[in-house]
């Protein structure tokens, strides 16, 4: 065997940077064991790459009434936090599971040469870009002035000026940090 590749060579069956069990965040693992389907957040007017914004973000509430609501938690250093500050419009959209290397892409997990919006096809609306095929979206408002902070994040208020829904083939999951397939897709 090359000295370039050691025979101790193994492959993990989990995360290899994972701490045990025992000194993981028992609040961060619950929250982990709720799970829910991925949704893509972007904003932004331009045709051109640099002048649109996503981040892919899992822990989210819609709350139905007149006017309903969404309500999220956003990463406070990423540029779409900034964005929506900004242009206070966003489409948030529900992927799919063919989608989940454009979601790591806009979680910024993996590569996206030339840009994230060169991941797939898209079409502009009042509150930003829309992934052509997107089961389900929603064009929304930011509510609020200055988000607050909870925890790690910032808490974000939009409502909901317009919502579509599709059909639904195959949702895109996170759960326990890995993407799951639903039972029957």
């Amino acid at each position: 065997m090359s000295a370039a590749y050691p025979e101790a060579v193994t492959i993990h069956s989990e995360h290899p940077f994972l701490p045990p069990e025992s000194e993981r965040d028992a609040v961060r693992r619950l929250r982990g064991r709720l799970g829910g389907t991925v949704t893509l957040w972007t904003t932004g007017q331009g045709t051109e790459a640099r002048d649109r914004v996503g981040l892919t973000v899992s822990s989210l509430l819609v709350a139905v009434g007149e006017p309903s609501h969404v309500l999220a938690l956003l990463d406070p250093d990423s540029y779409f936090a900034e964005a929506l500050q900004r242009d206070r419009v966003a489409v948030v959209q529900l992927l799919e599971w063919e989608h989940r290397d454009l979601a790591d892409a806009f979680a910024g997990l993996a590569p996206a040469p030339g840009g994230v919006f060169r991941l797939g096809e898209w079409r502009q609306t009042e509150w930003g870009p829309l992934l052509v095929g997107a089961s389900a979206w929603a064009g929304v408002r930011l509510v609020e002035d200055k988000p607050r902070e909870v925890g790690w994040s910032v808490l974000v208020a939009c409502v909901v000026e317009y919502a579509e829904i599709g059909a639904e083939v195959a949702p895109l999951v996170h759960r326990r940090g890995r993407y799951q397939r639903p039972a029957g897709t």
